[in-house]
């Protein structure tokens, strides 16, 4: 049933399907949800993005006006690449960005630089997007930004705090690839990664006003006590800003958002409904909780398993037998040097916390992405039969936590769940199911 659950969940946000049940082409009017757009009133029609999922985004865009396309170029992670006609797909680094993702974005930009107030932009945008779409200012070299996204993304600083650093030593980020369009119609057609779907924190919000602030950004940097480990260039670069020697990033009030429309096509409470669906159909009385679960793992989880221990003794949220559904996206503060995901981690917190669960469950979490940190897993799950394996390998549990280890430790019991890449990104999903019925 799990198992038909996450299928469900990844089919909820695919890409091509996402694309093709919410956009439609007739004769010279597309329409996206409620917009209109007369293609005939435009010179150029331009397809332009950057994420995990804007590739398999790309080749379904093609698929429904491929004749009005006149160029395009999407920047997508390595392996995420699918065969596309007019639309070129570059491959770049993430989460780290690299060399590719600086060159595939100096050829984006030479596009969208040459429109003009007489042409279209489609954007494709999802998670991933911060890494893969990046402009710098000549001060900040691709090594002094590679250091401050291992610092940002180790220090257990959530998404919308790692943004709102990235945006002001960025050039694209945080609506100034918007500016650079302006004065060209403008529609971000997007897949929601982001807790809450901000759209300013959805790949550090290129085409959207940004409502922090040079003063957000050295305030993360603070809270997270990284000062001292920040290269000198990108210290300096958010010192002049504090200083207004750096122009901000645009706000809301600016002209151009006018002529700009951003429209979410996918999200994790979308996947976390179909979840649902699946699951009630399978017997199972089930209530989604939240699609905002932030937090880091290690506290998180015990909050987590409180619930689910409550629920299955008291029947206080769902009848039995049950499920109860959550989505977001923890963070994990690393310590050790071993493998592993935030997805991973929490399962390994929560099996610790279920320890004394006898009753049948079971429990998952899994990146939509199909990737859980430098894995090749999406993810891991656990039901109520996983400590007899641990005693019998005679396995430390919290030795591996402490060494940050959770992919070796499922991998010996057997327990990582691998998808592959599923070309779409909407945060992680989370199941658990249980039957407490008297044996």
């Amino acid at each position: 049933i799990a198992e038909n659950m996450l299928r469900a969940a990844l089919d909820a946000v695919n890409p091509t399907n996402l694309i093709l049940k919410q956009c439609r082409l007739e004769h010279q009017m597309f329409r996206i949800q409620d917009l209109r757009l007369d293609l005939s009133q435009f010179s150029n029609i331009y397809v332009l993005g950057a994420g995990k999922a804007s590739a398999h985004m790309a080749q379904a865009l093609e698929q429904l006006m491929g004749p009005h396309i006149s160029e395009g170029l999407i920047i997508t992670k390595y392996g995420h690449r699918v065969p596309t006609k007019k639309i070129r797909v570059l491959e770049a680094g993430h989460p780290v960005p690299d060399k590719n993702s600086l060159n595939a974005t100096g050829e984006l930009l030479k596009i969208a630089e040459k429109s003009t107030a007489n042409d279209l932009i489609i954007f494709l945008l999802s998670g991933g997007g911060s890494a893969l779409l990046e402009h710098l200012p000549p001060s900040i070299s691709l090594g002094d930004l590679q250091q401050l996204n291992q610092l940002l993304l180790a220090s257990g600083a959530n998404i919308e705090e790692i943004n709102a650093v990235r945006k002001h030593i960025s050039l694209v980020k945080g609506g100034q690839l918007a500016r650079l369009i302006a004065p060209a119609k403008l529609v971000s057609l997007i897949i929601s990664d982001v807790v809450g779907n901000p759209l300013s924190s959805i790949a550090s919000g290129p085409t959207t006003a940004d409502e922090t602030t040079f003063q957000d950004a050295w305030q993360v940097i603070e809270k997270y006590q990284l000062v001292e480990q920040l290269p000198e260039s990108i210290k300096n670069h958010l010192k002049r800003g504090l200083a207004e020697q750096i122009s901000e990033t645009p706000k809301t009030n600016e002209p151009m958002f006018k002529n700009v429309q951003n429209i979410i096509l996918g999200s994790n409470l979308l996947a976390l409904q179909k979840t649902q669906k699946v699951a009630i159909k399978a017997g199972l009385h089930t209530v989604i909780l939240t699609d905002r679960l932030q937090g880091e793992v290690s506290e998180i989880s015990k909050l987590m398993a409180a619930i689910f221990e409550s629920a299955m003794e008291l029947q206080n949220l769902v009848q039995n037998p049950g499920c109860l559904l959550l989505g977001g996206e923890p963070t994990v503060k690393l310590k050790g040097d071993g493998l592993g995901g935030r997805n991973q981690e929490l399962v390994l917190h929560m099996l610790k916390h279920l320890k004394k669960i006898e009753h049948p469950f079971y429990f998952a979490s899994i990146g939509t992405d199909g990737t859980d940190g430098p894995t090749d897993a999406a993810g891991a799950w656990i039901d109520e039969q996983t400590w007899k394996q641990v005693a019998e390998k005679k396995l430390d549990v919290q030795a591996y936590l402490e060494h940050n280890d959770s992919y070796h430790f499922f991998e010996k019991i057997g327990r990582l769940i691998k998808t592959g890449p599923t070309g779409t990104n909407v945060m992680d999903i989370m199941i658990f199911i249980f039957d407490n019925t008297p044996f």
